[in-house]
């Protein structure tokens, strides 16, 4: 679990493995009206995430020349400026060429000199358009929460579909179908090996294949690693579902998802316990800047509205749980919070993108609606009330 962990947050797991022949790669090019700002060339390290190991503060013609020790299997790197990134990969002592213009480098740069960074922008690029069409239709405000949720699940089984088709499967051996394996939808993997058996394949089958070419490569061990925990994830569920024996007395009908986690005095609750209650469900972490603005918000809406019906059930994904204890000794409502942290299954059954996020669930316990689709949020809770 460790090691999927790591993929995910840092997006592409790569290690360096430093050259013993003293050979060199380069990168260069021109960013265009950049003048006086920073570009950072970074390494993506699997330990240390995004380290630094040059930079250059460009000049009016926008040029600059990046060289590095060249490596003995692919290694993933990217050219920053500000939150403006243009990943790359370096096979051996080729020079990559980059043109780009800022602060649009992200997505209308040119490569030349590696096939292999070709492909990586396509799949950026195909990326930032899934993103981009999740999002409208999250904004769509004649969206339910089924629709909604069915609606991107779409498109995200159609985005993997075409990536398997037309790059992982067609080289499995290059840095492009390592660099698509971790490519990400918010803060969820789009390939997910720890809860889908045919992503498992696809992790297994590059795996494979860099074993043939990179034999001892740890990027592919990694993969390995990662293939193996998911098998192990799986057939432990399959394992549990198959013993599993449901007491008909316990059936709860409700029309949502239940969340059952103990909240800041190890009390066990559910959400679907709340049925008869306007309830705002908030997904919140408290180590942020903005949480204290929030909570003040949520304590308005608790005193003017908890005696006729309202609760709040507040779900945390802080990884310190001291910290969060500390911060909702105090609170009125229902503080819960998830260990799993941003890798709660809550998270991915909620499609919850971003945090903060909250919905909206009325007495019957049916889900109402999400932040995205409320203009005015002390207008619905009336509504509901």
């Amino acid at each position: 679990m460790r090691n999927i962990m790591k993929a995910a947050v840092i997006v592409l797991a790569a290690l360096t493995i430093a050259s013993c022949t003293g050979k060199k790669f380069q990168v260069n090019g021109t960013i265009s009206d950049a003048k006086d700002s920073v570009l950072y060339f970074e390494n993506l390290s699997l330990q240390e995430g995004a380290v630094v190991l040059d930079s250059v503060k460009l000049g009016e013609n926008g040029e600059f020349s990046f060289s590095e020790n060249a490596t003995e299997a692919p290694e993933f790197y990217r050219l920053r400026i500000a939150n403006q990134i243009i990943n790359i990969s370096v096979d051996s002592t080729e020079t990559i060429t980059v043109k780009a213009s800022y602060p649009t480098m992200a997505t209308g740069y040119e490569v030349e000199g590696s096939s292999n960074c070709q492909k990586i922008k396509e799949l950026s690029l195909k990326q930032i358009d899934l993103m981009n069409r999740a999002i409208a239709v999250q904004q769509n405000p004649t969206f339910g929460i089924e629709v909604t949720a069915d609606s991107i699940k779409k498109l995200v089984s159609a985005y993997k579909e075409d990536i398997k088709r037309n790059y992982i499967f067609v080289e499995p051996m290059k840095a492009y179908a390592y660099f698509a394996l971790f490519q990400t939808l918010g803060n969820q993997l789009i390939f997910n090996p720890r809860q889908n058996s045919d992503d498992i394949k696809v992790f297994a089958a590059v795996a494979t294949s860099w074993d043939t070419y990179y034999p001892e490569a740890l990027r592919g061990k990694n993969l390995h690693n990662i293939a193996i925990e998911g098998m192990k994830n799986l057939r432990i569920v399959e394992s549990q579902n198959q013993n599993l024996q449901i007491d008909a007395s316990k059936v709860n009908t409700a029309n949502i998802l239940d969340i059952a986690l103990n909240d800041n005095k190890g009390q066990m609750r559910h959400l679907t316990d709340l049925k008869g209650k306007v309830v705002l469900l908030d997904f919140h972490l408290f180590a942020t800047r903005e949480s204290t603005e929030r909570i003040m918000m949520l304590r308005d809406l608790y005193n003017k509205y908890h005696d006729r019906g309202f609760e709040i059930y507040q779900v945390s994904i802080d990884p310190d749980e001291h910290f969060w204890k500390t911060q909702t000794a105090a609170l009125p409502w229902i503080s819960v919070r998830d260990p799993n942290s941003a890798n709660s299954p809550v998270l991915i059954n909620y499609n919850v993108q971003s945090i903060p996020t909250y919905f909206l669930v009325d007495r019957t316990n049916t889900l109402h609606k999400r932040d995205l689709q409320i203009k005015d949020l002390d207008a619905e809770i009336q509504k509901l009330l």
